[in-house]
């Protein structure tokens, strides 16, 4: 049995095919997906339907592309330019395949490696993370529609962008999904900053990679993480980078556990430009 760690795949279901060729994985082996799932590739529901039939073989973390589509389902966003989404909404089994979506966790935890999409606040470690997303998980899982809807209403917004432990209620409930799965870099003490999407060497003055924080609390464990096609992969000791800009024409990137062995398809361009989502 052999633990894979895969990057954003963001609809590309042939390219995530043609990745579990290549690793030759089979009913023993866990697929760990490190979220954005959803959006921008052709085949989203192919995808969706897939992994759902995977049942306990599939660890997924949610990313923003998944929530920006639980939202437009639940009519709390509109669909944005280049957004593929609508197969999904239109589709004869998408109650199921959204409820499937929703009840996948904000962060996974086993062993030394932690699972989030984007990243962790420098002042959270492990185990204030964990319970920090099991406070997000419990809106997100609950069978009570409306109090699903009541996040739904609220999820949006960059402020707070700093984390503090008085917050409360659904500025608190912000903070924490948006440090999980949309900040790339942060300030030495936690102020996000969500519109920079560039390369490192093009961080603005005053911020650095959320990782790369001096002191940072998680830093003894292994962090598996994507969202940032512009960093592309990194592997370290503790911090393994999956987004390899596959929706850029780059490729679609797993990573095998038990031994940190890299496997890689090449992707088709989705799109043209910088690499940023």
């Amino acid at each position: 049995m052999a633990t894979y760690a895969i990057g954003d795949i963001q609809g590309s279901y042939n390219e995530f095919r043609r990745l579990l060729d290549l690793i030759n994985f089979n009913a023993k082996d866990k697929l760990w997906l490190v979220g954005d799932i959803v959006n921008r590739g052709p085949d989203s529901l192919l995808l969706l339907r897939f992994l759902r039939k995977m049942n306990d073989a599939v660890v997924s973390v949610l990313g923003n592309h998944d929530l920006h589509l639980l939202m437009v389902a639940e009519g709390f966003a509109k669909m944005q330019p280049g957004d593929t989404l609508q197969g999904i909404l239109n589709a004869p089994d998408r109650d199921e395949l959204l409820h499937w979506l929703r009840h996948q966790r904000l962060l996974h935890v086993s062993g030394e490696y932690i699972m989030v999409h984007a990243g962790l606040l420098p002042s959270w470690g492990v185990t204030k993370a964990a319970e920090l997303a099991q406070e997000v998980e419990s809106f997100l899982h609950n069978e009570d529609r409306k109090e699903f809807r009541k996040l739904c209403s609220n999820m949006y917004g960059n402020q707070p962008d700093q984390w503090n432990d008085n917050l409360k209620g659904y500025e608190r409930i912000r903070v924490i999904i948006n440090a999980m799965t949309r900040m790339r870099v942060c300030t030495y003490n936690g102020r996000m900053n969500f519109t920079f999407k560039g390369r490192v060497e093009d961080i603005p003055i005053g911020y650095l990679p959320w990782f790369d924080v001096p002191g940072r609390a998680s830093k003894k464990a292994t962090v598996i993480c994507g969202h940032w096609s512009a960093l592309s992969l990194q592997v370290k000791s503790n911090l393994i980078a999956l987004d390899t800009g596959c929706m850029w024409g780059g490729s679609l990137t797993a990573i095998r556990l038990e031994d940190r062995k890299i496997f890689q398809v090449p992707c088709a361009a989705t799109f043209e430009g910088i690499m940023h989502q």
